[in-house]
């Protein structure tokens, strides 16, 4: 399993804005078909705004648009809740920037994931508004999204572990939570971790990343009630076998309530995080999907 790679810290923060018509601005261009999109449609209808045949014309390409290197599925997020994401790793920058700016068009927003320096910078350049996080190698282009109630907290126990711990911090972002960071406080200083444990206690849902031994996930699961989604990382010398070692500890955790991802998997982490947070506030309220 390849070594993350690391990547310069902090945010790029590159922006850039362009001009002209964007998707369900002015001149008849089709509105977004995320889920306030089709919301938004299916209200024109109701109202008598919309003809039915328009309507439909602006929905040719959902649920699913077949693209030349991609097949794209418009409808995942109102099936899920998660909207698609674009893995840019071993994808083309041409390829990467097709599909992204086919998902921004249809569905308003859209986040890509493990984007190398090049492609991110072509993106930016791309994509209006584009907002490249370099240490996550993530670019988000489209507007944010409303606050969902709910506390998650990322948790990772060293410096090392920063690229996976940020991954899954910015796509909670993007899913519409704030997330609450908590950075290196591993159990080689337990301490540290003791010093904020009320902070960590606050938290409905846990994101513990942690390479090395992988110790951290199950040392938390220990102390709080949050579920603890545990991501291992590629971090370590060699007997860690790029996180494996790490992998197999948090699959062996004895505390209960840890369910793990794959290595250096932040992004996975972070939708099953936004999962659980979903499914405790329908719980709650008793609202549908």
């Amino acid at each position: 399993m390849p070594r993350h790679p690391r990547s310069p810290n902090g945010r790029a923060g590159v922006r850039r804005g362009e001009s002209g018509t964007r998707a369900g601005g002015a001149g008849g261009a089709a509105p977004p078909l995320g889920r306030d999109g089709l919301a938004a449609l299916l209200d024109a209808v109701r109202a008598g705004r919309m003809e039915v045949a328009q309507a439909l014309e602006k929905m040719a390409r959902y649920p699913a648009e077949e693209l030349a290197a991609a097949h794209l599925d418009h409808a995942r997020e109102l099936r899920t809740g998660i909207p698609e994401a674009v893995l840019a790793d071993g994808k083309t920058t041409a390829q990467t920037v097709s599909i992204a700016r086919r998902v921004l068009d249809a569905e308003g927003r859209v986040l890509v994931t493990r984007a190398a320096p090049d492609a991110a910078e072509a993106l930016v350049r791309a994509l209006p508004d584009a907002r490249a996080h370099a240490l996550a190698r993530t670019v988000v282009a489209g507007p944010a999204p409303r606050l969902r109630p709910g506390r998650v907290s990322v948790v990772c126990a060293g410096t090392s572990d920063l690229p996976v711990a940020e991954e899954a911090a910015e796509t909670l972002s993007f899913l519409g939570l704030d997330p609450a960071r908590v950075y290196d406080v591993g159990v080689a200083g337990l301490h540290r971790l003791l010093l904020r444990l009320d902070d960590v206690r606050r938290a409905d849902v846990l994101v513990v990343a942690a390479g090395m031994e992988g110790a951290l996930p199950s040392v938390l699961a220990g102390l709080v009630e949050a579920p603890v989604v545990a991501v291992p990382t590629s971090v370590g010398y060699g007997a860690s076998f790029d996180g494996l070692a790490a992998l197999l500890a948090m699959l062996n955790a004895c505390a209960p309530g840890v369910s793990v991802v794959n290595i250096d998997n932040g992004f996975g982490a972070a939708c099953v995080a936004s999962r659980m947070l979903g499914r405790r506030r329908r719980a709650k309220t008793g609202d549908g999907p």
